[in-house]
């Protein structure tokens, strides 16, 4: 089970309850449940106050709330344990998925992956092109994000901070895809920042670090190809293999999140977490030396690449293109 999956699962349950008559008729059943990797000191993998939302309009304890709705998830494959910890927080530990399992997921559904099964085509847009550059990359990012979930046009932030006048003519200095990352990477009502360090071509620069990994994934099979193989899913315990499979795991769940509070930059810090992990990975990839390509290499070959359509994907929804060679 994916972090998006218990999302709706725990949706799915809560209306259960409902329609049971375990919680009165009255209370709210969300659209959507929020899930939250547990903060430390917490227990199990992920949480939800989705109790406290309930509870109000039930007219119930949160903590009496939660019982029932753990009661109700109890038997739900792949949740390993239910627990409800302080007034009502109900937390989960996932049974763990197979590695295998997920970046074979990944890389059949490519970009589309941590798309909902009802998600409509995030292009074409019909923006005025007289629009102020930074409104319409905002918009046309949440839209973008907002498709991906099945949610239509449904608006855009409610106030975007214009480019300063010092600035001028960011397009022209920077380019499109430099100048729309600058826009992205903050909250649209706070003012981005532009500099030299923007164009910079190495990792210190965000902009050139993401769109560096992805090229280089695509590079890795490239490489793999000239030397006779393919990128082939399976279980892999490479260094750094455990925190690219958990991010992979979590893009569904951020993609949901961002496009639910309109936020492309939260899409854009996950993509710089998930770029700084693959390009520690990467050098395990390829066989070195005289070494013959093994099954460890095709699957970290795999990761690799997963890893590579995740970023992809994330910089498409971005409106920012992703070049095969930097």
């Amino acid at each position: 089970m994916t972090p998006a999956d218990l999302s709706s699962t725990v949706a799915r349950a809560v209306r259960r309850a409902v329609e049971d008559g375990e919680l009165p008729a009255a209370a709210d059943v969300p659209e959507r449940v929020v899930i939250e990797r547990t903060r430390p000191g917490g227990v199990g993998d992920y949480a939800t106050p989705v109790a406290f939302q309930v509870a109000r309009a039930a007219r119930r304890p949160p903590a009496e709330v939660a019982r029932v709705i753990a009661e109700g998830l109890a038997a739900e494959p792949g949740i390993e344990r239910v627990e409800i910890t302080g007034a009502g927080f109900l937390n989960f530990t996932l049974a763990p998925r197979a590695a295998a399992d997920l970046v074979r997921e990944v890389l059949s559904r490519g970009p589309r992956y941590g798309y909902a099964d009802d998600a409509v085509e995030t292009e074409p847009f019909c923006w005025a092109r007289t629009a102020e550059f930074r409104r319409r990359a905002v918009h046309e990012a949440v839209v973008r994000m907002l498709r991906s979930q099945g949610r239509g046009d449904g608006g855009a932030p409610p106030g975007v901070a214009p480019v300063a006048r010092r600035d001028g003519d960011v397009v022209a200095a920077y380019g499109r895809d430099a100048a729309g990352w600058a826009v992205l990477a903050v909250p649209a009502r706070e003012t981005p920042q532009f500099g030299a360090g923007l164009l910079v071509q190495d990792e210190s620069s965000e902009f050139f670090l993401v769109r560096y990994a992805d090229a280089r994934a695509k590079a890795l099979g490239r490489g793999a190809a000239r030397l006779g193989f393919g990128a082939e899913p399976g279980e892999t315990d490479a260094p750094g293999a455990p925190e690219l499979l958990r991010l992979i795991a979590e893009y569904p769940l951020v993609l949901e999140a961002a496009a639910h509070r309109r936020a492309p930059e939260q899409l854009v810090r996950f993509l710089v977490r998930v770029a700084d992990e693959l390009l520690d990975f990467q050098h395990c990839v390829l066989p070195e030396g005289d070494e013959k390509p093994s099954a460890a290499h095709r699957a970290r070959l795999a990761l690799a690449e997963a890893a590579g359509t995740v970023l992809a994907g994330g910089l498409a929804l971005l409106g920012i293109d992703a070049p095969d060679c930097l």
